[in-house]
């Protein structure tokens, strides 16, 4: 099969072939947690052509190829990345709160929760980040017909819904979806000092906290924080969004 499908990909990929049947989904609802009524605690996951996934993964090599190799991809970003993982991301945050206890510094954490980010990305604002990074035009090109003029219907039991058309976001558990979403929020980290510490779109940012200009400054970057969401059309929940302090611990001498 292989032969097949690299032929395929390539007349998909110089000739801007993309097959209609790609872009059509069977949405599954996964329970996530609380009423079961509420649909809002489902998490929507869409299943999609497997010649088209294969198509995705070819894809998604050559782009976190083109990130590792061009140092693009912020350090803080721990998702979908060789040699990184949630692990990842909760040992080294976890390491660095420690660190400052054992010097007797204090540290403030935030973890921001952004709403439905796969449902919220604006195809034009993530297609015009993606091509920024310089990967090949083509490629560009294959991952805006990759997204534009999607359809989905949900699925419970066998009863299937109408069809509706996909106007903005990215395919939840597709293969490419959750890497383009990496470029979408990488530039969050631009001109702010605290670290964070994201997985895809869970983050957690904090600093250490050595006199009041420190909380100070932790405030204006939770204000850039907010003005990128505005700019970027994403959403903050407030009532998911937490704030933890860990104060000075003693210093054994």
């Amino acid at each position: 099969m292989i032969p097949y499908l690299a032929r395929l990909l390539g007349i998909t990929m110089n000739y801007n072939a993309y097959p209609g049947n790609w872009k059509k989904a069977i949405v599954l609802p996964i329970y996530k947690v609380r009423d079961r009524s509420v649909f809002g605690n489902y998490r929507p996951v869409s299943l999609t052509s497997v010649f088209c996934k294969q198509m995705e993964h070819v894809t998604s090599g050559y782009l976190r190829q083109i990130w590792e190799m061009s140092g693009w991809l912020s350090v803080g970003q721990h998702g979908f990345r060789p040699e990184y993982s949630c692990e990842s991301q909760v040992v080294t945050v976890c390491q660095d709160i420690a660190n400052s206890l054992d010097n007797g510094v204090r540290s403030d954490v935030i973890t921001p929760v952004f709403s439905k980010v796969f449902d919220l990305v604006p195809h034009d604002r993530l297609i015009t980040k993606i091509v920024a990074t310089g990967v090949d035009l083509r490629v560009g090109v294959w991952v805006k017909k990759f997204l534009l003029g999607r359809s989905q219907r949900v699925r419970v039991d066998r009863q299937l819904s109408e069809k509706v058309r996909v106007t903005s976001g990215v395919p939840q558990g597709s293969a490419l979806g959750s890497l383009v979403l990496h470029t979408y929020v990488n530039d969050i980290c631009k001109n702010i000092e605290f670290k964070i510490r994201l997985f895809a779109d869970d983050g957690i940012i904090y600093r250490k906290i050595m006199d009041s200009s420190h909380t100070d400054n932790l405030q204006m970057d939770l204000n850039k924080l907010g003005k990128w969401a505005v700019e970027n059309e994403m959403k903050i929940n407030p009532g998911k969004s937490k704030a933890v302090g860990f104060p000075k611990a003693r210093v054994k001498e």
